[in-house]
C-alpha cells in the first residue's frame, strides 16, 4: 500500500518543530518574542505527535504485538539512554543523571510511547467517551500528586495520553474534515490570538506544556486542575488548526517523515553540543532565520541515507539499508 502523504507531511513538519524548538531554548528567557515562539510551538507539537502515534495504534492487540513494541521502543530506549549517559559526560554535562529509570532528556517518549500502548489494551475495551474521560480525569488528577514527575516518565504517561487515545479513537475521515475552508480560516484566527495571548502574557510557565511536573512545583496547587484543562482545550485546538493546512499532496521532501524516529533520537547529539559549547547565538531576526536553516539541515542530514545506514542496527535492531549498500551490483 502507498503510504498517506498527509500523515507524512505532518510528521515532518512536527519532527522539524521537536528539533527547532530545541534549538531556540536556550534564548527564550533573554527575548520575549523567542519565549513566545518557543511556547506557541510547545502548545501543539508534541500533543499532534502524540495523536498520531495513537492514530496507528489501531492495529494494537494482535499476536506478538507487545513483543515487537518493546523491541521498537524498550530496547533502543536503553541503548540510547546509556549512550546519551556516556556522550553528557564526554562533553562535560556531569550532573546528568544515570538512573535507568530517570529518561535523558527526549528518550522519555519512547517509555510513554510503550506505556500508551499498554493503558490501551483496557481502555479500547470501554466506550470511547467513558475512556476518553477517563483519561482527561487521569491526566488531571496526577497533577496533584507531588510524587509522580520524570521518574520513569510517569507525569508525560498520564498527561499525555488523552491525544494518543484521540487519535485510536478518530478515523481519517474525522481529519478530513479539517480541509473545510471555515475550518482552514477559523484555524488561523486560532493560531493568531494564542500567539498574541502568549506574548502579552509573557509570564507563562512553559512546564504546563512539558507535563512533567506537579501542580505544587508549577506553583498552582489549588487549581492545577483548572488550568490543565485549559491546556487540554488549548493543545487540542492548535493541533487541529496546524492538521487543518498539513498538505496531502506528495512532494520529494515527504519521503523523510518516514525516518522521524531517526530524526528524534539522534538530534539530541547535535543539540546538546551546540549547547554545551554555545556556538549558536541569536542577536536579530536574521539568526532566526538562520535556526531555521540549521534545523532543516539537521533534519535532513539525520534522514540521510548514510546516517540510516549507520544507526538503523541501533535504532530498529536491523541492518537492511547496510545489507543494500554492501550487496555487490550486478
Amino acid at each position: 500500500m502507498e503510504r498517506n502523504a498527509f500523515f507524512d507531511n505532518a510528521k515532518l513538519l512536527l519532527i522539524c518543530l521537536v528539533v527547532f524548538g530545541h534549538v531556540i531554548q536556550p534564548f527564550i528567557d533573554g527575548s520575549v518574542a523567542m519565549h513566545t515562539l518557543y511556547t506557541w510551538i510547545y502548545t501543539f507539537h508534541m500533543p499532534a505527535f502524540i495523536f498520531l502515534a495513537g492514530f496507528f495504534a489501531k492495529g494494537f492487540g494482535s499476536k506478538g504485538y507487545i513483543l515487537k513494541l518493546a523491541k521498537k521502543l524498550l530496547v533502543p530506549y536503553l541503548i540510547f539512554q546509556f549512550i546519551y549517559s556516556f556522550y553528557f559526560l564526554m562533553i562535560g554535562k556531569s550532573n546528568w543523571l544515570t538512573d535507568i529509570f530517570y529518561p535523558h532528556w527526549s528518550l522519555w517518549f519512547l517509555i510513554s510511547l510503550f506505556s500508551w500502548h499498554i493503558l490501551l489494551y483496557w481502555f479500547k475495551q470501554l466506550p470511547a467517551y467513558i475512556s476518553f474521560a477517563l483519561a482527561i480525569s487521569l491526566g488531571i488528577v496526577v497533577g496533584y500528586l507531588a510524587s509522580v514527575g520524570h521518574y520513569f516518565s510517569l507525569s508525560r504517561t498520564f498527561v499525555f495520553f488523552p491525544f494518543f487515545l484521540l487519535g485510536y479513537w478518530l478515523k481519517e475521515e474525522h481529519l478530513l474534515v479539517l480541509r473545510h475552508k471555515f475550518f482552514r480560516l477559523a484555524s488561523v484566527l486560532v493560531m493568531a490570538v494564542l500567539a498574541l495571548a502568549i506574548y502579552v502574557a509573557p509570564e507563562i510557565n512553559t512546564g504546563w506544556l512539558l507535563a512533567s511536573k506537579s501542580y505544587y512545583d508549577l506553583g498552582m496547587q489549588e487549581y492545577g486542575g483548572i488550568a490543565r484543562l485549559l491546556v487540554y482545550v488549548t493543545s487540542t485546538l492548535m493541533a487541529a488548526s496546524v492538521f487543518a493546512w498539513i498538505p496531502h499532496k506528495r512532494y520529494q521532501f515527504t519521503k523523510l517523515g518516514e525516518r522521524t524516529l531517526y530524526v528524534y533520537l539522534l538530534h539530541g547529539f547535535i543539540i546538546q553540543a551546540f549547547r554545551a559549547f554555545e556556538v549558536l547565538h541569536v542577536n536579530s531576526i536574521f539568526h532566526v532565520v538562520g535556526l531555521v536553516g540549521i534545523t532543516l539541515l539537521i533534519v535532513w542530514f539525520l534522514s540521510s541515507k548514510p546516517v540510516l545506514t549507520i544507526s538503523q542496527p541501533l535504532i530498529e535492531g536491523k541492518a537492511t539499508y547496510l545489507r543494500k549498500t554492501v550487496k555487490p551490483s550486478h
